[in-house]
Protein backbone atom coordinates (compact mmCIF):
# COMPACT_ATOMS: atom_id res chain seq x y z
CA UNK A 1 0.00 0.00 0.00
CA UNK A 2 2.53 2.13 1.12
CA UNK A 3 4.89 1.75 -1.94
CA UNK A 4 1.64 2.11 -4.43
CA UNK A 5 1.03 5.53 -2.57
CA UNK A 6 4.94 6.41 -3.74
CA UNK A 7 4.56 5.44 -7.20
CA UNK A 8 0.80 6.77 -7.67
CA UNK A 9 3.11 10.06 -6.20
CA UNK A 10 6.13 9.85 -8.70
CA UNK A 11 3.40 9.29 -11.62
CA UNK A 12 1.72 12.77 -10.49
CA UNK A 13 5.18 14.06 -10.87
CA UNK A 14 5.78 13.26 -13.94
CA UNK A 15 2.91 13.80 -15.25
CA UNK A 16 3.77 17.50 -14.22
CA UNK A 17 7.06 17.39 -15.98
CA UNK A 18 5.80 16.08 -18.52
CA UNK A 19 3.77 18.93 -19.43
CA UNK A 20 6.29 21.47 -18.98
CA UNK A 21 8.39 19.16 -21.55
CA UNK A 22 10.99 17.79 -19.72
CA UNK A 23 13.10 15.39 -21.78
CA UNK A 24 13.76 13.50 -18.40
CA UNK A 25 10.26 12.84 -17.60
CA UNK A 26 9.32 11.54 -20.83
CA UNK A 27 12.49 9.05 -21.17
CA UNK A 28 11.76 8.04 -17.20
CA UNK A 29 8.13 7.46 -17.92
CA UNK A 30 9.02 5.45 -21.28
CA UNK A 31 11.23 3.18 -18.97
CA UNK A 32 8.37 3.11 -16.74
CA UNK A 33 6.28 1.68 -19.49
CA UNK A 34 8.57 -0.54 -21.27
CA UNK A 35 8.83 -2.41 -17.91
CA UNK A 36 5.39 -2.61 -17.56
CA UNK A 37 4.74 -3.99 -20.69
CA UNK A 38 3.91 -1.42 -22.77
CA UNK A 39 5.89 -1.16 -25.65
CA UNK A 40 3.67 1.62 -27.12
CA UNK A 41 3.28 3.77 -24.33
CA UNK A 42 7.30 3.10 -24.04
CA UNK A 43 7.76 3.94 -27.77
CA UNK A 44 5.71 6.97 -27.69
CA UNK A 45 7.95 8.31 -24.30
CA UNK A 46 10.86 7.69 -25.90
CA UNK A 47 10.06 9.68 -29.20
CA UNK A 48 9.43 12.40 -27.55
CA UNK A 49 12.38 12.53 -25.22
CA UNK A 50 14.85 12.37 -28.44
CA UNK A 51 12.87 15.06 -29.63
CA UNK A 52 13.55 17.16 -26.95
CA UNK A 53 17.34 15.73 -27.17
CA UNK A 54 17.57 13.24 -24.59
CA UNK A 55 20.64 10.82 -24.99
CA UNK A 56 19.07 8.15 -23.41
CA UNK A 57 15.78 8.06 -25.22
CA UNK A 58 17.65 8.22 -28.33
CA UNK A 59 19.83 4.62 -27.20
CA UNK A 60 17.22 3.00 -26.34
CA UNK A 61 14.87 3.88 -29.03
CA UNK A 62 18.08 2.73 -30.87
CA UNK A 63 17.94 -0.51 -29.34
CA UNK A 64 14.05 -0.64 -29.99
CA UNK A 65 14.55 -0.95 -33.31
CA UNK A 66 17.25 -3.37 -33.31
CA UNK A 67 15.40 -5.62 -31.64
CA UNK A 68 11.58 -5.06 -33.42
CA UNK A 69 10.12 -5.90 -30.27
CA UNK A 70 6.81 -4.09 -30.45
CA UNK A 71 8.05 -1.95 -33.63
CA UNK A 72 9.04 -3.14 -37.18
CA UNK A 73 13.02 -3.31 -37.46
CA UNK A 74 14.40 -0.67 -38.99
CA UNK A 75 18.48 -0.44 -39.20
CA UNK A 76 18.26 2.60 -41.16
CA UNK A 77 16.23 4.34 -38.09
CA UNK A 78 18.33 2.31 -35.48
CA UNK A 79 21.15 3.69 -37.10
CA UNK A 80 19.82 7.34 -36.79
CA UNK A 81 19.15 6.82 -33.08
CA UNK A 82 22.47 5.55 -32.08
CA UNK A 83 24.83 7.89 -33.62
CA UNK A 84 22.52 10.95 -32.47
CA UNK A 85 23.17 9.35 -28.89
CA UNK A 86 26.70 9.10 -29.56
CA UNK A 87 26.60 12.74 -30.92
CA UNK A 88 25.33 13.53 -27.22
CA UNK A 89 27.71 11.84 -25.21
CA UNK A 90 25.57 8.47 -24.11
CA UNK A 91 28.75 5.67 -23.87
CA UNK A 92 26.66 2.73 -24.89
CA UNK A 93 25.96 4.39 -27.95
CA UNK A 94 29.19 5.20 -28.41
CA UNK A 95 30.81 1.87 -27.84
CA UNK A 96 28.04 0.25 -29.95
CA UNK A 97 28.96 2.50 -33.17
Amino acid sequence: NYMKRIEEEADKNYMKRIEANDPVAFFEMGLRRRDEGDIEGAFKYMTKAAELGDAGAHYVLSVMYHEGKGIEKDEKKEMHHLEEAAIAGNPDARYNL
